[in-house]
């Protein structure tokens, strides 16, 4: 195994061990004994068995001594891809989860959002959940933010600052009867999307991009979708979005929306479903909405722990794939309980073996599976597949070192343990604590001390 770009630019890192990824061919791949080279870019140079390290040293011109060894279990896996978080929600996780969606919204989310036009309250809470996420390993997270555009050009700022890659979306509402000061005018929020992405857009960062973010249809009309469709066809952006989370919701817009066919059909019509959506939940969608979401290349954000908190229903992730539809993970702080994306693993396979559990026929997922979900799904569920999402020569190095002995772990490994029992335990029982270091686009992000 070897494969390698030509040699262009020069080598920030080499590393030697344990490396576990998906592809388009395998769940999960483990490539031992390998050496990995990143450039000053950022990007995957080279990946190699060991035994090609003094051949790879004399063509890209890197120290033998210089590559860093992983030393016993420790791996590399891919950064966590978070497809769907609301940042302005962490105040309150672990907290709040006695109503249904649509309840929920009024009773507890739009009062906390309302508090967002205050820029430290913003500061605040937006560079916890920054940390917070990078932390559990969350290199790349899809955010929504709130209708105010100066606290949410802030998160897009605190992502840059912290090295995280992100997706930064400014909430887009002018329904909403049950708090009347947290809503905007269509025209209102036409304008300051516009302002928002010509903002962030001029600031250059590196990895972080505006989303263009319709709360969901029942709290958007019919124009301000329009506007918001037309919006991110000229720019080229990416578009983020709740569908069929809740029948309740499913029977709103059936009413709000009695033109249309279905759910995923409103967001058709202002040409929001495109292949650079993402929509979070769809738990109730029909096989009809699922052919839509394949034809426009629209991915679904799997939320199962937000989906059981809130009694939403129970996505049958099988089904989805077997319609060929993108697909990755979401934490959906705060209606799911945890930000951690290692719990949004664990959830999608509980909310599985439920589904098991009502039909035993019923072929439940792997963790293989949802290894590849939580990372390269993910990327794709994005469109950022081109960029990260796994191993892969000339993407860039975004990537866990995981240490599964570290001092008062979470668990224990035992002698004869291969990788892929131990990448099984990290997935089941890790947590942060085994996440000794994280990269983006090769830079090392955590510990934070480096990334300040």
């Amino acid at each position: 195994m070897m494969s390698a770009q030509e040699p262009l630019a020069e080598i920030a890192r080499v590393f030697r061990g344990t490396f576990v990824h998906s592809t388009q061919y395998a769940a999960v791949e483990i490539l031992e004994d390998t050496v990995l080279g990143v450039d000053i870019e950022g990007k995957i140079a080279f990946i190699a068995r060991a035994e090609e390290v003094a051949r790879l040293s004399e063509i890209w011109g890197f120290k033998i001594s210089d590559v860093k060894h992983l030393g016993k279990h420790r791996f590399f896996m891919p950064g966590l891809v978070d497809t769907h978080i609301h940042a302005s929600q962490y105040s309150y996780t672990g907290t709040a989860l006695d109503l249904p969606l649509l309840q929920w919204l009024n009773t507890y989310t739009f009062p906390v959002e309302a508090n967002y036009k205050d820029l430290d309250f913003s500061q605040d809470v937006y560079t916890k959940v920054v940390i917070r996420t990078l932390k559990n390993g969350t290199t790349t997270a899809c955010y929504f933010a709130t209708i105010y555009t100066d606290s949410t050009l802030l998160l897009g700022e605190i992502a840059d600052k912290f090295g995280q890659r992100a997706l930064v979306g400014k909430v887009c509402m002018d329904v909403n009867n049950a708090v009347q000061c947290y809503k905007e005018t269509a025209g209102d929020s036409t304008e300051e999307t516009n302002r928002f992405i010509r903002a962030l857009l001029k600031r250059k960062y590196p990895l972080v991009r505006p989303v263009v973010t319709p709360r969901f249809a029942p709290s958007c009309s019919a124009t301000l979708l329009s506007h918001l469709g037309e919006i991110a066809k000229n720019n080229d952006l990416h578009i983020q979005s709740h569908i069929s989370e809740t029948k309740e919701e499913v029977s709103l817009v059936q009413e709000l929306f009695p033109d249309s066919e279905s759910y995923a059909d409103v967001y058709l019509k202002h040409n929001l479903l495109t292949d650079k959506t993402v929509m979070a939940h769809a738990c109730h969608l029909t096989d009809s909405e699922l052919t839509l979401f394949r034809e426009t290349g629209a991915a679904i954000s799997h939320c199962p722990n937000s989906n059981i908190s809130l009694c939403s229903g129970m996505l049958d992730v099988r089904r989805v794939l077997r319609h060929n539809v993108k697909l990755g993970l979401g934490t959906d702080v705060a209606g799911g309980y945890s930000p951690s994306m290692l719990d949004a693993i664990r959830r999608t396979l509980d909310t599985s073996k439920a589904l098991t559990i009502q039909d035993p026929q019923y072929e439940t997922l792997t963790f293989e599976e949802v290894f590849r979900l939580a990372t390269l799904g993910g990327s794709q569920a994005l469109s950022l597949d081109d960029r990260t999402g796994n191993f892969q020569v000339g993407k860039d190095f975004d990537a866990l070192l995981v240490d599964p002995t570290v001092p008062d772990g979470p668990f224990d490994v035992f002698p004869k343990e291969d990788t892929k029992v131990i990448l099984e335990k990290f997935l089941n029982l890790g947590d942060d604590r085994n996440i000794v270091e994280v990269y983006i686009a090769g830079r090392r992000v955590v510990p934070f001390q480096e990334a300040m």
